[in-house]
């Protein structure tokens, strides 16, 4: 299948990436990737005049944040298909032509897998174990298992981007694009991507703080995926905790102790989880239904 590489805009956020930019857009330019945009976050080195140089548009981020980057460039796109990349080179740019393929074949986002072969040699221990208990986690919060939600080397279609309702300012937004996939029940392609190590500059990312931030968001995220793990985890608290009080007063009853308050409170506190795990049903039927009615208006869409 040959790919229409000039209905192609590369996507490439940078910050204080003046080592490799040059590299990676010279690559793109080689393979015939004509139309790259590169966005800094306000490098504090020669980021910008590289790529300008090397033959990118670039623009100077208003905000902050990997996830402002990519939120503001979505309307700078014009092109029906992107490729997403970080500036960072760990990633190859020959490899784009496996990602835009599948696009071309019906799918709506590419997701190019890190986690697989001999690339874990590139990641340090505790960022392997991360990853994979976070793949895990928006696998159960969910409910589809994406391989690699946290990569940096993406496809879509710039109809799927269009749809996606993205907030997320920082390393959050490719938790947060993998949850829009989910919620608008896109086609996802999987692709085995090869992952270097990062050369000439360090990383942003901090594995214990980044990391649960990232938890946070795939469980916030959750409650328009799967409203019913959203809220059963809430509601699950609540008997939780009135179900061991409950049975502390069952226990000094037995000593003859009078816990009128505490009997009160455990009541109350099952009564409350019950009814937000009540809540978090209704709400799952409620997606359900709405995510029928999608699917049927995009198949009468693709019928007119």
């Amino acid at each position: 299948m040959k790919i229409p590489r000039e209905q192609v805009c590369v996507l490439i956020p940078t910050l204080n990436e003046e080592p490799t930019i040059g590299i990676i857009i010279l690559k793109f330019l080689e393979i015939g990737y004509s139309d790259i945009l590169v966005i800094d976050g306000n490098s504090i080195d020669k980021t910008r005049e590289i790529a300008s140089a090397s033959g990118a548009t670039v623009i100077v981020q208003e905000g902050k944040g990997k996830g402002s980057a990519f939120i503001q460039a979505i309307k700078h796109i014009k092109k029906p298909y992107i490729i997403l990349i970080d500036g960072d080179n760990t990633y190859d740019p020959e490899q784009a032509d496996a990602l835009i393929s599948p696009l071309l074949s019906g799918y709506d986002q590419t997701i190019g897998n890190r986690l697989c072969g001999t690339n874990t040699s590139a990641f340090h221990r505790l960022n392997l174990l991360g990853n994979r208990i976070l793949n895990w986690l928006f696998k159960v919060s969910h409910g589809r298992y994406l391989y690699d939600i946290l990569t940096g080397y993406r496809a879509f279609t710039l109809e799927s981007l269009q749809r996606m309702r993205l907030y997320e300012e920082g390393f959050g937004i490719e938790t947060e694009i993998s949850a829009e996939a989910v919620r608008n029940d896109d086609r996802v392609a999987i692709i085995p991507v090869t992952y270097g190590e990062r050369v000439g500059s360090d990383t942003k990312l901090d594995p214990i703080h980044d990391g649960l931030k990232i938890g946070r968001t795939i469980y916030r995220l959750a409650k328009l995926n799967n409203p019913l793990f959203y809220f059963g985890i809430i509601g699950l608290s609540f008997l939780i905790a009135g179900g061991v009080i409950g049975i502390y007063i069952i226990i000094d009853w037995l000593k003859n102790i009078d816990h009128i308050p505490l009997t009160i409170l455990a009541v109350t506190l099952i009564i409350v989880g019950v009814q937000i795990i009540m809540f978090g049903i209704q709400s799952d039927i409620q997606l359900a239904n709405q995510r029928e009615f999608l699917h049927e208006v995009r198949k009468l869409r693709k019928e007119r």
